[in-house]
């Protein structure tokens, strides 16, 4: 089964170009997960949390267990998809574990009160700086699904050609 997912560093052509985006996502998800370890960052990120229908659990941790929970997940994340540079499976496994996080993380435009004013008199869809911040990450999203149908199996099909 394993011979028959993909890594881009193994890949021809215009497919092993895909390797910059998996280093990319690293040196991203090591970043945001060492900034879940200060205290700016843990009162940041409360707000999203609390109003999450997702992950409004983490509060049961604490300000600080929540972003330390959440830095441990995206430096697992980030070993995963640098693992996935050998081993195709952890490649899958941490794209996936992207596309859940920019995920959840895209749903706080919508779960968090204010961010976004929705009007149809004037600009259809204002946001202040916390919906541009979080704006970013639908390109991250998009990324990970990228490096994840790229891993996938193709049983049928054969290698990606240039």
């Amino acid at each position: 089964m394993n011979t028959f997912f993909h890594i881009s560093e193994n890949g021809r052509g215009s497919y092993r170009f895909l390797a910059i985006l998996r280093w990319v996502m690293v040196v991203i998800f090591v970043s945001f997960g060492m900034q879940k370890f200060t205290l700016q960052s843990a009162q940041g990120i409360a707000q999203f949390i609390s109003n999450s229908p997702f992950i409004s659990w983490l509060s049961l941790l604490g300000l600080r267990g929540e972003a330390y929970f959440l830095g441990v997940a995206e430096f697992v994340i980030a070993a995963l998809l640098a693992a996935g540079a050998f081993s195709p499976i952890l490649s899958a496994a941490g794209s996936l574990m992207g596309i859940v996080t920019f995920a959840i993380t895209w749903s706080f435009f919508f779960t968090t009160p204010g961010v976004v004013q929705w009007s149809l008199s004037t600009d259809p869809m204002a946001w202040n700086l916390t919906g541009e911040f979080l704006f970013k990450d639908i390109v991250l999203l998009c990324v990970c699904v990228v490096l994840f149908l790229a891993s996938l199996p193709r049983p049928l099909a054969g290698p990606p050609t240039a």
